[in-house]
């Protein structure tokens, strides 16, 4: 009896170490892969800023990023200056790319200040300034990185989700719905703040009135399509006093 109890003893002791052995195998793991998922990051968010400013690696009909190998450097030469526009005022932050605007939009429902990135690129002797935005399609998240120039007229637009419906909802990645946006104002006529309505049955399907803040809807997308309608409207509305400093 004193050795089956011994026995017992034994495999549970075992067993133990070797639970810890696997956890402690696999919080390393995890802490190895850590820095080549954060460069990972990294890469895919400067390869968005840069889509939207037009510097990328389509042809007639895709949406292609510049690769990987090349980004960083493309990066570097493209974009003169990142911002954090905090508490309306804006400072310089070569780390700026980093920002979680997912968490920032957390903190600012919880009543605190919400920091604010922005990119300022250059490009053919035109200046672009790339606002990264954040909403909710059908399913999931939806987010945007959107160019503007200094009267916030996007010059360019990249957009992605998470888990919207293939060939309805996660049309919103595809060069036709992108495009539509280009040439779009946000302000009416009078500078107030107007945004750009996904808009079905808008009576401009080739989008060619650029002034009436809206672009066609993609079809059976209409949720995701409202989706991107209020993340333009929440989120850009936030830089209108940072744009309205450009003019002073």
């Amino acid at each position: 009896m004193e050795n089956r109890t011994d026995k017992n003893s034994y495999t549970i002791l075992f067993a133990i170490g070797m639970v810890l052995v696997v956890g402690s195998l696999l919080a390393f793991t995890a802490s190895s892969l850590k820095p080549t998922i954060t460069e990972n990051q990294r890469m895919e968010k400067q390869q968005n800023i840069l889509y939207a400013m037009g510097v990328n690696d389509n042809d007639e009909s895709s949406a292609t990023f510049i690769s990987t190998d090349k980004v960083a450097g493309e990066f570097s030469k493209y974009i003169t200056k990142q911002l954090v526009i905090e508490n309306g005022n804006a400072s310089e932050n070569d780390q700026a790319y980093l920002i979680d605007v997912k968490k920032e939009q957390t903190k600012a429902k919880a009543g605190e200040t919400r920091r604010l990135p922005l990119f300022v690129g250059e490009k053919d002797g035109k200046t672009y300034y790339i606002a990264p935005i954040r909403g909710k399609g059908l399913w999931d998240a939806i987010w945007a990185y959107i160019a503007l120039d200094k009267d916030m007229v996007v010059q360019g637009a990249y957009f992605d989700h998470k888990g919207e419906t293939p060939g309805l909802g996660a049309n919103i990645k595809q060069r036709f719905f992108m495009d539509d946006f280009i040439g779009e104002h946000l302000l009416g006529p009078s500078g107030d703040f107007k945004g750009i309505t996904v808009a079905k049955g808008n009576a401009d399907p080739k989008n060619l009135d650029k002034t009436d803040n809206e672009v066609d809807a993609i079809a059976g997308a209409t949720i995701t399509g409202d989706g991107v309608t209020a993340m333009i409207r929440s989120d850009l509305k936030l830089y209108v006093p940072y744009f309205k400093t450009l003019k002073q």
